[in-house]
């Protein structure tokens, strides 16, 4: 195949692969704010426990029709990738409870610096000025779009402190763990999902009761919120997978970056379907400002020397099949 029948080919899997996650991200914000706001549904660790028992099933299914390879995933790896993903979804409930949303906007932003230094230390990432500019725009324009009041304590300080740094994380290793054993985005999810699931079940109903002082076990599961509990989980099972894939064939970083796109549709959504409240000039904006920066991110690290590897490579280690 030609080089550029080759590039060609890579750039509209990219597409499909963000076009992927955009969607199932986007689907399961509106489906869980119906599910907790309209329906009362407000155990969001023990929903998520929920996300992952389902993905665990998925995993399993398409593992016994031959379509996920067994693969080896060493346990210390395993857990430390579970730490970091647990603690980045309690931290996030956590310090939404306890910060303003102006807040806990700020802290989400800055995942971007922070997943940049991972890189920066851990790979030897080199950005260029244009790339470095680029995260720039993007982080003024969702700033302006999103932060609105800020005020912020001191155990809120440290819920935020630790959402952003076990996210980041969590994210760096999706991308890590992929290239160092070979996994393909199936095989990770269907090592980690099943410890993810255990723990959150056991974890959920303890946390969300201390979060909400009420017991998942006492809610009123009617078939209305049984549809949108399993709709959720549905949706959920695209949403883990689109971020391994996307983590998988970028990094971290361009996840976070490009990522944003997802806040700024969520905003667009929420005024095509609640009405114009909210939507006002400097929120339009920062849309602007943050598209504008989301595509000069996308030129400027894709051209040479905006983002590269100064250092040899990660050594790689093939999968063991059972």
């Amino acid at each position: 195949m030609a080089p550029s029948s080759k590039a060609e080919k890579k750039a509209a899997v990219d597409a499909a692969a963000w076009m992927f996650n955009v969607v199932t991200s986007v689907g399961i914000i509106i489906v869980n704010k119906a599910l907790m706001a309209t329906y009362g549904f407000s155990f969001a660790t023990t929903l998520t426990g929920l996300h992952f028992a389902t993905t665990t099933l998925m995993t399993t299914i398409l593992r016994m029709l031959g379509y996920v390879q067994s693969s080896h995933l060493p346990l210390p790896d395993l857990l430390k990738f579970v730490l970091f993903a647990n603690f980045s979804i309690v931290g996030m409930n956590v310090s939404l409870m306890w910060n303003s949303v102006g807040f806990y906007q700020i802290a989400k932003l800055t995942m971007i610096p922070v997943s940049c230094l991972l890189e920066v230390v851990l790979d030897k990432i080199h950005y260029s000025r244009g790339t470095k500019l680029s995260i720039g725009v993007v982080l003024l324009g969702v700033g302006v779009c999103t932060v609105t009041d800020v005020s912020v304590n001191t155990k809120g300080f440290i819920a935020a402190f630790i959402a952003v740094w076990s996210t980041s994380l969590q994210q760096y290793y999706v991308h890590l763990l992929q290239r160092k054993y070979s996994l393909s985005s199936f095989s990770l999810l269907g090592h980690t999902a099943p410890v993810q699931a255990a723990s959150l079940l056991l974890l959920g109903p303890f946390l969300d009761y201390w979060l909400t002082e009420k017991r998942v076990d006492r809610y009123d599961y009617n078939t209305t919120a049984l549809m949108f509990i399993i709709m959720s989980c549905t949706i959920a099972v695209g949403t883990n997978l689109s971020q391994f894939i996307c983590i998988g064939r970028f990094t971290a970083v361009s996840f976070q970056v490009l990522g944003h796109m997802k806040t700024i549709l969520v905003l667009i959504l929420g005024f095509f379907f609640f009405g114009k409240e909210g939507l006002n000039l400097h929120v339009v904006f920062g849309m602007i400002i943050a598209v504008a920066g989301m595509v000069w991110y996308g030129n400027a690290s894709s051209k040479p020397g905006g983002k590269e590897r100064r250092t040899h490579s990660l050594p790689m280690n093939r999968t063991e099949t059972r």
